[in-house]
Protein backbone atom coordinates (compact mmCIF):
# COMPACT_ATOMS: atom_id res chain seq x y z
CA UNK A 1 0.00 0.00 0.00
CA UNK A 2 1.31 3.21 -0.92
CA UNK A 3 2.41 6.07 1.78
CA UNK A 4 1.70 9.72 2.02
CA UNK A 5 5.47 9.86 1.01
CA UNK A 6 4.92 7.95 -1.89
CA UNK A 7 1.76 9.98 -3.45
CA UNK A 8 4.40 12.98 -2.58
CA UNK A 9 7.16 11.66 -4.46
CA UNK A 10 4.84 10.70 -7.55
CA UNK A 11 3.23 13.84 -7.28
CA UNK A 12 6.64 15.68 -7.55
CA UNK A 13 7.93 13.73 -9.97
CA UNK A 14 4.69 14.20 -12.45
CA UNK A 15 3.62 17.70 -11.65
CA UNK A 16 3.21 19.83 -14.72
CA UNK A 17 6.19 22.20 -15.78
CA UNK A 18 3.46 24.92 -17.13
CA UNK A 19 -0.03 24.04 -16.10
CA UNK A 20 -2.06 23.14 -18.86
CA UNK A 21 0.54 21.71 -21.36
CA UNK A 22 1.86 18.18 -21.78
CA UNK A 23 5.30 18.40 -20.51
CA UNK A 24 6.98 17.25 -23.39
CA UNK A 25 5.86 20.49 -24.71
CA UNK A 26 6.87 22.54 -21.95
CA UNK A 27 10.51 21.41 -22.09
CA UNK A 28 10.71 22.16 -25.51
CA UNK A 29 9.86 26.03 -24.13
CA UNK A 30 12.65 25.84 -21.71
CA UNK A 31 14.76 24.95 -24.21
CA UNK A 32 14.38 27.82 -26.08
CA UNK A 33 14.93 30.32 -22.84
CA UNK A 34 17.90 31.81 -24.32
CA UNK A 35 21.55 32.48 -22.93
CA UNK A 36 21.93 34.00 -20.03
CA UNK A 37 18.78 33.22 -18.86
CA UNK A 38 18.94 29.49 -18.56
CA UNK A 39 20.47 29.33 -15.05
CA UNK A 40 17.44 31.81 -13.56
CA UNK A 41 14.94 28.90 -15.03
CA UNK A 42 15.86 26.93 -12.07
CA UNK A 43 15.12 29.05 -9.73
CA UNK A 44 11.70 29.22 -10.79
CA UNK A 45 10.51 25.88 -9.29
CA UNK A 46 11.93 22.27 -7.90
CA UNK A 47 10.24 21.09 -11.32
CA UNK A 48 11.99 23.17 -13.68
CA UNK A 49 15.07 22.57 -11.54
CA UNK A 50 14.79 18.85 -12.18
CA UNK A 51 13.65 19.30 -15.68
CA UNK A 52 17.04 21.64 -17.21
CA UNK A 53 19.12 19.35 -14.96
CA UNK A 54 18.10 16.15 -16.32
CA UNK A 55 21.00 14.79 -19.29
CA UNK A 56 18.88 14.66 -21.94
CA UNK A 57 17.48 18.11 -21.28
CA UNK A 58 21.25 19.47 -21.66
CA UNK A 59 22.10 17.40 -24.88
CA UNK A 60 18.98 18.59 -26.20
CA UNK A 61 19.82 22.18 -25.45
CA UNK A 62 23.30 21.72 -27.14
CA UNK A 63 21.80 20.94 -30.46
CA UNK A 64 19.83 24.33 -30.00
CA UNK A 65 21.94 26.84 -28.92
CA UNK A 66 23.09 29.32 -31.03
CA UNK A 67 26.74 30.65 -31.57
CA UNK A 68 27.77 33.81 -29.08
CA UNK A 69 31.01 35.59 -28.90
CA UNK A 70 33.00 36.17 -25.42
CA UNK A 71 35.56 38.92 -25.49
CA UNK A 72 37.98 39.81 -22.47
CA UNK A 73 38.28 43.27 -22.20
CA UNK A 74 39.91 45.89 -20.24
CA UNK A 75 39.19 49.94 -19.75
CA UNK A 76 42.36 51.80 -21.94
CA UNK A 77 41.85 54.43 -18.28
CA UNK A 78 41.58 52.42 -15.78
CA UNK A 79 43.18 48.85 -16.73
CA UNK A 80 39.96 47.46 -15.21
CA UNK A 81 38.71 43.54 -17.18
CA UNK A 82 35.40 42.18 -17.67
CA UNK A 83 34.37 39.46 -19.87
CA UNK A 84 31.22 40.72 -21.92
CA UNK A 85 29.15 38.18 -24.34
CA UNK A 86 27.59 38.75 -27.83
CA UNK A 87 24.29 37.69 -29.29
CA UNK A 88 25.00 38.34 -32.79
CA UNK A 89 21.34 36.94 -33.97
CA UNK A 90 19.71 40.20 -31.19
CA UNK A 91 23.35 41.94 -31.30
CA UNK A 92 22.44 43.02 -27.62
CA UNK A 93 25.51 42.40 -25.21
CA UNK A 94 25.91 40.95 -21.60
CA UNK A 95 28.35 41.65 -19.03
CA UNK A 96 29.16 38.22 -17.58
CA UNK A 97 30.10 37.31 -13.74
CA UNK A 98 33.63 38.49 -12.52
CA UNK A 99 36.47 35.90 -12.17
CA UNK A 100 37.23 35.32 -9.05
CA UNK A 101 40.28 37.50 -8.66
CA UNK A 102 41.28 39.42 -5.77
CA UNK A 103 42.32 42.31 -7.60
CA UNK A 104 40.22 43.29 -11.06
CA UNK A 105 42.92 45.72 -12.50
CA UNK A 106 45.61 43.06 -13.15
CA UNK A 107 47.32 43.24 -16.46
CA UNK A 108 45.85 41.72 -19.53
CA UNK A 109 48.79 39.98 -20.83
CA UNK A 110 49.04 38.15 -18.25
CA UNK A 111 46.24 36.05 -18.93
CA UNK A 112 45.61 33.51 -21.49
CA UNK A 113 42.43 31.79 -23.19
CA UNK A 114 40.82 29.03 -25.02
CA UNK A 115 36.92 27.06 -24.60
CA UNK A 116 35.34 24.54 -25.74
CA UNK A 117 33.24 24.95 -27.97
CA UNK A 118 30.23 22.56 -28.13
CA UNK A 119 30.25 22.54 -24.10
CA UNK A 120 30.04 26.28 -23.65
CA UNK A 121 32.70 26.74 -21.73
CA UNK A 122 35.67 29.29 -21.63
CA UNK A 123 39.14 28.53 -19.82
CA UNK A 124 41.38 31.23 -18.84
CA UNK A 125 44.62 30.58 -17.41
CA UNK A 126 46.43 32.98 -15.37
CA UNK A 127 50.49 33.02 -14.88
CA UNK A 128 52.99 34.64 -13.44
CA UNK A 129 56.63 34.21 -12.23
CA UNK A 130 55.09 33.35 -8.92
CA UNK A 131 51.44 32.62 -9.33
CA UNK A 132 49.10 30.55 -11.44
CA UNK A 133 45.04 30.49 -11.67
CA UNK A 134 42.64 28.11 -14.19
CA UNK A 135 39.35 29.29 -14.04
CA UNK A 136 36.15 28.13 -16.09
CA UNK A 137 33.54 29.75 -17.34
CA UNK A 138 30.06 27.46 -17.84
CA UNK A 139 27.75 28.97 -19.83
CA UNK A 140 24.67 26.43 -18.92
CA UNK A 141 25.51 28.10 -15.48
CA UNK A 142 26.53 31.32 -16.00
CA UNK A 143 29.28 30.75 -13.45
CA UNK A 144 32.86 30.95 -12.58
CA UNK A 145 35.00 28.06 -11.10
CA UNK A 146 38.46 27.47 -10.25
CA UNK A 147 40.59 24.78 -11.52
CA UNK A 148 43.54 23.34 -11.17
CA UNK A 149 46.56 25.62 -11.38
CA UNK A 150 49.07 25.03 -14.08
CA UNK A 151 52.72 23.16 -13.22
CA UNK A 152 54.70 26.34 -12.89
CA UNK A 153 54.76 29.39 -13.16
CA UNK A 154 54.59 31.64 -16.36
CA UNK A 155 56.40 34.83 -17.96
CA UNK A 156 54.10 37.70 -19.28
CA UNK A 157 53.60 36.03 -22.53
CA UNK A 158 52.25 32.69 -23.03
CA UNK A 159 49.53 31.08 -25.15
CA UNK A 160 46.99 29.05 -24.56
CA UNK A 161 44.68 27.12 -27.26
CA UNK A 162 42.19 24.03 -27.85
CA UNK A 163 43.45 20.98 -29.67
CA UNK A 164 41.13 18.09 -29.83
CA UNK A 165 39.21 18.60 -26.36
CA UNK A 166 42.66 19.32 -24.55
CA UNK A 167 43.71 22.67 -23.27
CA UNK A 168 47.44 23.59 -24.56
CA UNK A 169 49.32 26.15 -23.02
CA UNK A 170 53.32 27.00 -24.18
CA UNK A 171 55.60 29.41 -23.08
CA UNK A 172 59.69 29.83 -21.85
CA UNK A 173 58.65 27.27 -19.05
CA UNK A 174 57.61 24.51 -21.29
CA UNK A 175 54.62 22.85 -23.00
CA UNK A 176 51.66 21.56 -20.44
CA UNK A 177 48.24 20.36 -21.58
CA UNK A 178 45.17 20.61 -19.37
CA UNK A 179 42.66 17.40 -19.49
CA UNK A 180 39.12 19.71 -18.79
CA UNK A 181 37.57 15.90 -17.85
CA UNK A 182 39.72 14.96 -15.06
CA UNK A 183 40.89 18.82 -14.24
CA UNK A 184 44.56 17.64 -14.63
CA UNK A 185 47.87 19.32 -15.65
CA UNK A 186 50.43 17.48 -17.65
CA UNK A 187 53.75 18.28 -18.41
CA UNK A 188 54.74 17.76 -22.19
CA UNK A 189 57.56 18.06 -24.76
CA UNK A 190 59.55 20.99 -24.21
CA UNK A 191 59.22 24.23 -26.33
CA UNK A 192 62.64 25.02 -27.28
CA UNK A 193 62.06 27.79 -29.13
CA UNK A 194 62.26 31.59 -27.95
CA UNK A 195 59.25 34.32 -28.44
CA UNK A 196 59.04 37.25 -27.18
CA UNK A 197 55.75 37.44 -28.08
CA UNK A 198 52.57 35.25 -29.42
CA UNK A 199 50.87 34.67 -32.16
CA UNK A 200 48.74 31.34 -32.08
CA UNK A 201 46.27 29.40 -34.43
CA UNK A 202 45.42 26.18 -34.25
CA UNK A 203 44.48 24.08 -37.64
CA UNK A 204 44.38 20.01 -38.19
CA UNK A 205 45.05 18.61 -34.73
CA UNK A 206 48.17 21.09 -35.04
CA UNK A 207 49.08 23.86 -32.73
CA UNK A 208 50.73 27.07 -34.94
CA UNK A 209 52.92 29.58 -32.89
CA UNK A 210 54.92 32.22 -33.92
CA UNK A 211 55.75 35.68 -33.19
CA UNK A 212 54.82 37.65 -36.68
CA UNK A 213 56.91 40.44 -37.83
CA UNK A 214 57.52 43.38 -35.63
CA UNK A 215 59.00 47.04 -35.56
CA UNK A 216 61.53 47.74 -36.34
CA UNK A 217 61.58 44.26 -38.87
CA UNK A 218 65.57 43.79 -38.58
CA UNK A 219 64.72 40.21 -37.38
CA UNK A 220 62.91 37.54 -39.45
CA UNK A 221 59.89 36.30 -37.18
CA UNK A 222 60.34 32.46 -35.68
CA UNK A 223 58.02 29.82 -35.40
CA UNK A 224 57.12 26.78 -34.62
CA UNK A 225 54.58 24.01 -35.05
CA UNK A 226 53.04 21.29 -31.81
CA UNK A 227 51.88 18.11 -32.90
CA UNK A 228 49.48 17.21 -29.99
CA UNK A 229 48.99 13.24 -31.16
CA UNK A 230 52.96 12.96 -31.56
CA UNK A 231 53.81 15.57 -28.78
CA UNK A 232 56.44 16.96 -30.94
CA UNK A 233 57.66 20.18 -31.88
CA UNK A 234 59.38 21.03 -35.64
CA UNK A 235 60.08 24.45 -37.00
CA UNK A 236 57.38 26.09 -38.99
CA UNK A 237 57.49 26.55 -42.80
CA UNK A 238 59.74 29.59 -44.31
CA UNK A 239 56.73 30.64 -46.23
CA UNK A 240 54.12 30.66 -43.33
CA UNK A 241 56.51 32.37 -41.01
CA UNK A 242 57.49 35.37 -43.43
CA UNK A 243 53.86 35.63 -44.56
CA UNK A 244 52.56 35.94 -41.25
CA UNK A 245 51.98 39.69 -40.70
CA UNK A 246 48.61 40.23 -38.75
CA UNK A 247 46.22 38.12 -36.82
CA UNK A 248 45.35 34.65 -38.01
CA UNK A 249 42.39 32.44 -37.21
CA UNK A 250 41.37 28.86 -38.83
CA UNK A 251 37.80 28.34 -40.29
CA UNK A 252 36.70 25.52 -42.46
CA UNK A 253 40.21 23.63 -42.61
CA UNK A 254 42.22 27.11 -43.43
CA UNK A 255 44.68 28.92 -41.82
CA UNK A 256 43.74 32.76 -42.56
CA UNK A 257 45.03 35.93 -41.70
CA UNK A 258 44.12 39.60 -41.64
CA UNK A 259 47.39 41.67 -42.39
CA UNK A 260 48.06 44.56 -39.96
CA UNK A 261 47.43 47.24 -42.83
CA UNK A 262 44.60 47.79 -45.28
CA UNK A 263 45.10 44.74 -47.50
CA UNK A 264 43.38 41.43 -48.54
CA UNK A 265 43.04 38.91 -45.97
CA UNK A 266 45.10 35.52 -46.92
CA UNK A 267 44.89 31.85 -47.05
CA UNK A 268 47.66 29.70 -45.87
CA UNK A 269 48.61 26.40 -48.80
CA UNK A 270 50.19 24.25 -46.92
CA UNK A 271 51.50 22.03 -50.23
CA UNK A 272 53.51 25.36 -51.52
CA UNK A 273 53.98 27.20 -48.36
CA UNK A 274 52.36 30.39 -49.69
CA UNK A 275 49.92 33.11 -48.19
CA UNK A 276 47.07 34.06 -51.39
CA UNK A 277 45.34 36.28 -51.49
CA UNK A 278 40.64 35.69 -50.36
CA UNK A 279 38.51 37.09 -52.83
CA UNK A 280 35.77 39.11 -51.71
CA UNK A 281 35.64 42.36 -50.08
CA UNK A 282 38.08 43.63 -47.46
CA UNK A 283 37.55 43.80 -43.57
CA UNK A 284 35.54 46.86 -43.44
CA UNK A 285 38.12 49.04 -41.29
CA UNK A 286 36.39 52.55 -41.58
CA UNK A 287 35.29 52.00 -37.82
CA UNK A 288 37.89 50.09 -36.43
CA UNK A 289 40.64 50.77 -34.50
CA UNK A 290 43.12 47.95 -33.32
CA UNK A 291 43.95 46.10 -31.09
CA UNK A 292 42.19 42.98 -33.30
CA UNK A 293 41.68 39.94 -31.89
CA UNK A 294 39.77 37.39 -33.88
CA UNK A 295 38.01 33.66 -33.60
CA UNK A 296 36.30 31.19 -35.95
CA UNK A 297 33.52 29.16 -35.72
CA UNK A 298 32.17 27.32 -38.59
CA UNK A 299 32.73 29.37 -41.64
CA UNK A 300 32.27 32.62 -39.71
CA UNK A 301 35.33 34.79 -38.94
CA UNK A 302 34.90 37.29 -36.10
CA UNK A 303 36.62 39.74 -35.51
CA UNK A 304 36.50 42.45 -32.48
CA UNK A 305 38.60 45.70 -32.54
CA UNK A 306 38.81 49.01 -29.86
CA UNK A 307 35.19 50.24 -28.42
CA UNK A 308 34.45 46.46 -28.95
CA UNK A 309 33.09 47.10 -32.25
CA UNK A 310 32.45 43.38 -34.33
CA UNK A 311 32.41 42.73 -37.50
CA UNK A 312 31.85 38.91 -38.79
CA UNK A 313 32.97 37.47 -41.95
CA UNK A 314 31.65 34.54 -43.91
CA UNK A 315 33.58 32.36 -45.75
CA UNK A 316 32.51 30.50 -49.05
CA UNK A 317 35.69 27.88 -50.09
CA UNK A 318 34.96 26.90 -54.11
CA UNK A 319 38.08 23.88 -54.45
CA UNK A 320 36.83 24.17 -58.17
CA UNK A 321 38.27 27.75 -58.01
CA UNK A 322 42.53 26.59 -59.18
CA UNK A 323 43.39 30.72 -58.50
CA UNK A 324 42.55 30.55 -54.63
CA UNK A 325 39.01 28.99 -54.67
CA UNK A 326 37.90 31.18 -51.12
CA UNK A 327 35.88 34.47 -51.10
CA UNK A 328 35.04 36.35 -47.64
CA UNK A 329 32.03 38.68 -47.52
CA UNK A 330 31.75 40.90 -44.11
CA UNK A 331 28.76 41.85 -41.69
CA UNK A 332 29.27 44.83 -39.93
CA UNK A 333 27.41 44.98 -36.16
CA UNK A 334 25.95 48.12 -35.20
CA UNK A 335 28.27 49.69 -32.32
CA UNK A 336 27.48 50.57 -28.89
CA UNK A 337 29.03 53.45 -26.78
CA UNK A 338 29.16 51.76 -23.79
CA UNK A 339 32.22 50.09 -24.54
CA UNK A 340 33.78 52.94 -26.37
CA UNK A 341 37.30 52.85 -24.00
CA UNK A 342 37.24 49.01 -23.47
CA UNK A 343 40.33 47.54 -25.94
CA UNK A 344 39.87 43.48 -26.49
CA UNK A 345 42.36 41.54 -24.94
CA UNK A 346 40.61 37.92 -26.35
CA UNK A 347 37.60 36.57 -27.83
CA UNK A 348 36.42 32.94 -27.75
CA UNK A 349 33.52 32.04 -30.16
CA UNK A 350 30.85 29.38 -28.50
CA UNK A 351 28.04 28.03 -28.43
CA UNK A 352 25.48 28.52 -25.22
Amino acid sequence: MATVEDVKEFKKEHQELIPGLPNEIAEICLLHVPYPYQPLVRSVSSSWNRAISNPSFTLSKKNLSNPHLFVLAFHTVTSKIQWQSLDPSSNRWFILPPMPLQNDTVCPTSFSCASLQRQGKIFVMRGTCSETETFVYRAAVNKWLKASEMITGRKSFFAAEEVNGRIVTVGESGTDIYDPENDTWKRCSKFTGELDRYETVVNGGKLYVTEGWWWPFAVRPRGWVYELENDTWREMGEGMKDGWTGVSVSVCGRVFMIPDVDLAMKVYDEVTDTWRCVGGERLPRENMKKPFVVRGLGDRIYVVSLGLKVVIGSVVVDDSDDVCGVKVTWQVLEGTEVFGEFAPSSCQVMYA
